[in-house]
């Protein structure tokens, strides 16, 4: 900066006097002394005043996210940019009639099926039948690869984050959990369909028998959408 004098480390903050003699040698004319200010190189003297530094461990803020408006609100904004409206609708997949000003979104789960080499394809529809619920819903051979496979549709908002947790017992013991994560879906009339991340059945004399489940589903909210009891069975490849 112009007009800065720096010193070396270490050295503090003080004042220096000028003073001229005019030509007279017997009229002497004081200067006003002028204050030199020396800056201290040292860092953390500006640390120490300066409140946004943090500290080991201290966290740059809480992210508060934005209150959520209902989609409707949304395409009201530019009504009369028809061009705007409709690349809305577009994007989102929807239309303005299907929206009911309701703000939290809804995700609402039709199916969910089973995609695997052994058995093919299998699909049972959600809510699943109370006489089927304590019945296997598929039947998988040791070893096989397979894939659960959902079909649901999302009402009123956009829900992001969306994810699932897939926890197995046998025997009363949980021998398996697996997570995932979805990701945002905007309402639309069209259900998506999502296949979760392939997995591995176990094999061995061990494996081989009867399993329950329990698959949940929340978005980053912590809603939970969906919570489902399930049976399935592992049986010996010949």
């Amino acid at each position: 900066m112009e007009g800065r004098e720096r010193a070396g480390a270490g050295q503090t903050c003080g004042c220096a006097s000028a003073s001229a003699v005019g030509g007279d040698e017997n009229q002497q004319v004081t200067e006003k002394p002028v204050e030199i200010c020396i800056v201290d190189d040292d860092p953390s003297v500006d640390e120490e005043n300066d409140t946004s530094t943090l500290q080991d461990g201290e966290a740059i803020g809480k992210f508060v996210p934005s209150p959520l408006v209902p989609l409707r609100d949304q395409i009201e904004k530019d009504k009369e940019d028809e061009s705007l409206r409709r690349w809305k609708e577009q994007l989102l997949g929807c239309v303005e009639s299907d929206l009911d000003g309701k703000t939290e979104p809804e995700v609402i789960f039709h199916s969910i099926g089973i995609i695997s080499d052994d058995i093919g394809e299998i699909s049972t529809p959600i809510p699943v039948d109370e006489s089927k619920s304590s019945c296997a819903l598929f039947t998988l051979k040791e070893g096989s690869e397979y894939r659960l496979k959902l079909a649901f549709t999302v009402l009123h908002n956009i829900v992001s984050g969306l994810t699932y947790t897939n926890a197995v017992w046998k025997g009363g013991l949980q021998v398996d959990q697996s997570k995932g994560m979805l990701g945002a879906f905007a309402p639309r009339r069209e259900p998506y369909v999502h296949t979760l991340d392939e997995e591995t059945a176990p094999s061995g004399v061990l494996a081989r028998g009867m399993y329950s489940a329990k698959l949940k589903f929340e978005d980053d909210d912590q809603r939970c959408h969906m919570e489902l009891k399930y049976s399935f069975e592992i049986q010996k490849r010949s």
